[in-house]
């Protein structure tokens, strides 16, 4: 899964791609490096951003959509709001990729009015909540994966009770949403016990974030692609189906590579 952000705040790439010849431009770039999804996002999920109404929302990204779907592309659309999910759905969109963990009830129905996918990520509070990056109090958890797990299962009840099919939802446990670095690692270093938890497809997006400085304190988002490799590299071998990732074919050829050698 490709990341396009039509945003100007986002923590690694907030502005590159907000012009919408940049945003098609990204969109060509991600399928050429081999993206099986393009994931659309017009609001920043970063600590501490704002929300982003709507109507902006949708004036941001529903020409990319329309041109990602052009392209032949399976795409999805980053967002929380019903919304924005709707006017995106109808212009093509296959799938809504919501960070929120269910927040709004709504957004379930409208996936499921349209037959849609739904990645169901795990988060607390929203993200504008949030003090810093990996900031979050060591004691927010017992056992980080199994409360993760516990309250994504309840969110995922929520969406089947109103309307979406189990088979079509996809769980991403949200590294660095509600959780500070020791607690985003411990839970990739287990992402095993989440796939075998869960039973449903995983998504896991470590790109870039900052809980990967554990590893180089000084390295900025930019310069995360080893340990975002690495991150990506373990979750496959965990089971993870998806990938969410900046870097296309970097990710690619490590994942690639790792099969043709004997790897999972």
């Amino acid at each position: 899964m490709g990341v396009c952000n039509v945003t100007p705040d986002s923590f690694s790439d907030g502005g590159r791609h907000l012009a919408p010849e940049a945003a098609r431009a990204r969109v060509d770039e991600l399928l050429a490096e081999g993206a099986d999804i393009v994931d659309v996002g017009g609001e920043s999920t970063r600590p501490g951003a704002p929300p982003v109404p709507p109507p902006e929302q949708i004036a941001r990204v529903l020409g990319v959509v329309g041109y990602a779907v052009s392209c032949g592309a399976c795409v999805s659309v980053d967002t929380g709001s019903p919304e924005v999910a709707a006017a995106c759905l109808d212009a093509g969109a296959d799938a809504v990729n919501d960070t929120t963990c269910l927040r709004d009830g709504e957004l379930a129905e409208v996936v499921a009015a349209r037959g849609a996918g739904l990645v169901l990520m795990h988060s607390r509070d929203p993200q504008e909540r949030m003090r810093g990056f990996s900031q979050y109090p060591d004691d927010g958890y017992g056992d980080v994966v199994r409360d993760v797990c516990a309250e994504w299962e309840a969110a995922a009840g929520r969406a089947c009770s109103l309307g979406v099919s189990r088979d079509s939802i996809v769980m991403d446990p949200g590294l660095g949403f509600a959780k500070n670095a020791r607690q985003s690692t411990e839970l990739l270093a287990r992402i095993g016990e989440v796939v075998r938890s869960v039973g449903v497809p995983v998504a896991v997006g470590a790109s870039r974030k900052s809980f990967l400085a554990v590893v180089d304190t000084d390295a900025s988002p930019g310069q995360r692609l080893g340990a975002s490799i690495a991150a990506g590299l373990h979750a496959a071998r965990a089971g993870a189906v998806v990938l969410r990732v900046h870097d296309v074919r970097a990710t690619r050829q490590a994942v690639d590579l790792a099969h043709r050698l004997g790897g999972p």
